[in-house]
């Protein structure tokens, strides 16, 4: 099935709020304001993919240094000196899966042309995705940064150095 894909908006947060509930566990959804604040945060790196019945998926990135991580439920700290696209949170409701909207949205961030002028792309895969975003090139990178220890057991930082 057809879909698209745009920036987030504001009026998408219901919207984007009931797809993090039908894909993640109540430890791993985070609040209705840390959604809004990131979304003001990084307005440029948040998208969203839409089929005939509205918004289907999204995913929030913003300009980060290599080897941070955004704790679960924290606001988003765009780095002035940043090298590095931190892409945060890909959700795809369950009513969009195997139609490609999750492969969609990466590419449409990581993409040429698409994304900010950053030397390396990071991110940490959860649920048994990192098979998905290797096939992107990202493989497991070294971290020290606290906000890991906040990710459910088998919570692994990925990085894609040199994009």
């Amino acid at each position: 099935m057809f879909h698209t894909i745009r920036p987030m908006l504001p009026d998408d947060l219901a919207a984007v709020l009931r797809v993090q509930a039908a894909c993640y566990p109540p430890p791993m959804q985070e609040a209705p304001d840390v959604v809004s604040m990131r979304l003001r945060a990084a307005p440029a790196t948040c998208v969203v993919g839409c089929d005939g019945d509205g918004v289907c998926g999204y995913l929030f990135a913003y300009p980060s240094r290599l080897g941070r991580v955004t704790a679960l439920d924290a606001p988003f700290a765009p780095a002035p000196d940043a090298d590095t696209l931190y892409l945060h949170d890909l959700a795809v409701d369950p009513r969009a899966l195997g139609r490609g909207l999750a492969r969609s949205l990466v590419a449409h961030l990581l993409g040429p042309g698409q994304r900010p002028a950053l030397a390396h792309a990071a991110l940490v895969a959860v649920q048994d995705s990192a098979r998905f975003w290797g096939g992107f090139g990202f493989a497991a990178h070294a971290t020290d940064d606290p906000g890991l220890a906040g990710y459910p057991p088998g919570a692994v930082y990925m990085a894609r150095l040199n994009c």
